[in-house]
């Protein structure tokens, strides 16, 4: 048993953005304890304090973060039913982009900020987890398996999200599957062989519903793509690429 002021010390440090890892390496307390803290403490919520669960329900009030929490969600993201009726919401990124980390952190505080956010260190990367009643009220996509064995549709409320937000649905969804790389090939020139860099954008995903929402959006924005193979697809044309670094950019 853990007193009241240990309890508060250990949801503190968390709170700082720590992982469940290093405040049990520091307090000496078990990370399941800590899990179970946080759950606990969650404010209990009615169904009207969720906007999607209203009489009249209403869209998240920063449609652009979640636009770029959608995307996040769809490439690397889950909802797996928790104790008490609640539900986790956890988004992986390897450690090797704290840039990106930090952004799924605020991207969910806004969406929800009703609930507290947590970066879970892993083997390899960092899962940051959210945990609510309310996570399939705003990703009905939510459902057993994995997604590119079942049906992934947006309601119309989130493709209207989606339309009024292109780019950061297109930002979550490459910060998510897809990355940008530098290539290159040479050819003569005058006589002397030159090399010739040039950068491309890729997303990868299995589920085919997932890449064409990718590839519709990537139409309505005027970006040029193609595919590359079953799973993959390719942004190369330099003015698309030119849009893509505008609004996306590498990772860090």
């Amino acid at each position: 048993m853990y007193d009241l002021d240990t309890r508060r010390h250990a949801l503190s440090l968390v709170a700082q953005g720590r992982s469940l890892n290093s405040v049990s390496q520091q307090t000496g307390i078990s990370r399941y304890a800590i899990r179970q803290w946080l759950i606990r403490l969650e404010p209990k919520q009615s169904s009207s304090s969720c906007l999607r669960c209203d009489s009249n329900p209403k869209p998240p009030q920063d449609p652009a973060a979640y636009a770029y929490l959608l995307g996040l969600y769809l490439g690397d993201g889950c909802i797996s039913k928790q104790p008490r009726g609640t539900y986790a919401l956890r988004i992986a990124r390897a450690d090797a982009w704290p840039g990106l980390i930090a952004a799924r952190k605020d991207a969910v505080g806004q969406v929800r900020p009703e609930n507290s956010v947590c970066a879970v260190r892993k083997q390899g990367c960092v899962m940051v987890t959210s945990t609510s009643r309310h996570w399939p009220c705003f990703f009905p996509q939510h459902g057993p398996g994995k997604k590119h064995q079942r049906v992934i549709t947006l309601e119309s409320w989130q493709q209207d999200i989606v339309d009024a937000h292109p780019w950061e649905f297109v930002r979550g969804l490459v910060h998510s599957d897809g990355c940008r790389v530098t290539n290159w090939a040479t050819r003569v020139v005058a006589g002397t062989r030159k090399r010739h860099e040039y950068t491309r954008y890729f997303f990868t995903n299995k589920s085919d519903a997932i890449r064409r929402l990718f590839t519709d959006t990537l139409d309505a924005l005027g970006v040029e793509w193609r595919p590359t193979n079953a799973w993959s697809v390719s942004v190369a044309r330099r003015p698309s690429v030119a849009l893509m670094d505008t609004h996306i950019g590498p990772k860090h």
